[in-house]
C-alpha cells in the first residue's frame, strides 16, 4: 500500500470515528467506555451484568444490553458469539483513541529511567547498535515488540569514491571519520564516462567532510539549485543520484530494526491468538511494507496510531502501531521508532513513551 493510500486510510478512519462519537449521548458513551476498557484490560468480550456493574450511574442490565445494541448497530461493538458479551470493532477502537483515550504522563521514574538507558546507549555504542538497544527497551517496557527505522548512512563523512562497474552503474565507496567503510551499487541516469565520476568524487570530497549524509545532500543540492556547482550536467546527476540513495530516500536504502518479538506470544489465551500472533510474525518479515507503513508515519509531527486493517499489512493479523519520527539537530527526519502489539495494547502508557523516546534520540543525534 501506497503512503498516499495510508493517509486517506487514516483520514477515514478518523471521520468515521468522529461522526460515530456525534451518535451517541453521555449513557452510551460511558458504556463504550467501559466495554473498550475492559478489552484493554482482559482481552475478553464484556457482558452486560459486569458493565451495570462498573458504571458509575445507575443502570439495570437489560437497560445496557439495549444500549449496547444501538452500539453494535452503528458498528462501534461487535459480540464474537451469540451469547457472548461484546468487543470493540476497529473503528470502535479508533473513536476511542481519538476521542476518549486518557493519555496518561508518564511518571518521574519511567522518564529517569527511559533516559539513563538512552543516554547510556548512545555514549558507548555505534549509531546502529544505539537504535537496536533502543527498540530492545521498547519492547521491553511495553512487552510488545519494539521497531525502529532509521537511515542506514547517517554517520560524519570523511571520504567518497566512485568506481565504475559499468556504462549505466558504479560502486559508491563512503568512509565515515570512524573508519567504518559502506558500499553502495547506485544505477546511474545515463552513461558515464569516468571523468565525470571523477570530477563528481572531487566535488563531493572538497565539500562534504565531517558532514552527515543529510546535510551534505541539502547542501549540495542548494549548491546545484542555485547554479553554484563547478560541475558539468552528468556529473550533477551522479551527485544528485547518490546521494538520493545514501541518505534514506528509497525505501531500499532504509534500516529497519525489530526487537522483542517473542513478546507478543505472552499470555496467549487461546488457538485464535496464536494464529493471530503467526500472521503478525509473517507481516514482520515483510519489511519493505512494514517500511512504508512507517516512512508514512515521518510526515506526522508526533505520534501515529494505526489500527488492524487501517493499513494493508496488519489487515490478516489485527495489530496496531504506535509510532513518532525522530529528528537530528537540525531538525530533518532521520528516523521512526516505536511498538507493534496487539489492538488491546495500552494505548494510555505506550503513546507517552514512545512519544518521550523520539524526543530523547533526537538530543543524542548529531
Amino acid at each position: 500500500m501506497r503512503q498516499k493510500e495510508l493517509r486517506e486510510a487514516a483520514e477515514l478512519a478518523t471521520r468515521e470515528a468522529t461522526s460515530a462519537l456525534a451518535e451517541l449521548d453521555e449513557r452510551s458513551r460511558e458504556i463504550f467506555r467501559q466495554i473498550v476498557q475492559s478489552y484493554l484490560t482482559t482481552g475478553d468480550p464484556a457482558g452486560s451484568r459486569n458493565i451495570s456493574r462498573a458504571l458509575p450511574i445507575t443502570l439495570s442490565p437489560a437497560s445496557v444490553r439495549n444500549i449496547m445494541s444501538d452500539l453494535e448497530a452503528i458498528g462501534l461493538i461487535y459480540s464474537p458469539h451469540t451469547s457472548a458479551g461484546r468487543l470493540p470493532t476497529e473503528t470502535g477502537l479508533r473513536l476511542f483513541v481519538d476521542a476518549l483515550l486518557d493519555v496518561g504522563n508518564l511518571t518521574d521514574s519511567e522518564r529517569s529511567h527511559i533516559k539513563s538507558q538512552i543516554t547510556g546507549q548512545f555514549g558507548e555504542r555505534e549509531l546502529d547498535e544505539a537504535l537496536t538497544e533502543t527498540g530492545e527497551m521498547l519492547s521491553g517496557l511495553s512487552r510488545c515488540a519494539g521497531v525502529v527505522l532509521a537511515g542506514k548512512q547517517i554517520k560524519r563523512l570523511k571520504q567518497i569514491e566512485f568506481v565504475s562497474l559499468d556504462p549505466r552503474k558504479t560502486l559508491a565507496v563512503l568512509v565515515a571519520e570512524d573508519g567504518s567503510v559502506e558500499n553502495r551499487v547506485i544505477e546511474l541516469p545515463e552513461a558515464m564516462p569516468a571523468s565525470a565520476l571523477t570530477q563528481a568524487a572531487n566535488y563531493l570530497n572538497s565539500r562534504i567532510a565531517g558532514m552527515t549524509l543529510s546535510e551534505a545532500r541539502r547542501q549540495i543540492e542548494q549548491e546545484l539549485t542555485q547554479r553554484k556547482a563547478e560541475l558539468d550536467e552528468l556529473s550533477a546527476k551522479v551527485v544528485r543520484q547518490g546521494l538520493a540513495t545514501w541518505s534514506g530516500d528509497e525505501n531500499g536504502r532504509k534500516n529497519l530494526i525489530v526487537r522483542g518479538r517473542s513478546n507478543l506470544l505472552d499470555e496467549l489465551t487461546a488457538a485464535d491468538d496464536l494464529e493471530r500472533i503467526r500472521k503478525l510474525f509473517d507481516d514482520l518479515e515483510a519489511k519493505q511494507e512494514l517500511i512504508e507503513v512507517l516512512g508514512y508515519a515521518e510526515q506526522a509531527e508526533g505520534v501515529r496510531i494505526f489500527i488492524g486493517s487501517e493499513n494493508q499489512l496488519f489487515s490478516l493479523s489485527g495489530s496496531s502501531v504506535i509510532v513518532s519520527p525522530f529528528r537530528d539537530s537540525n531538525h530533518d527526519i532521520v528516523g521512526v521508532l516505536g511498538v507493534i502489539g496487539p489492538t488491546r495494547l495500552n494505548y494510555a502508557r505506550i503513546i507517552p513513551m514512545v512519544d518521550y523516546t523520539a524526543k530523547l534520540i533526537g538530543h543524542m543525534l548529531p
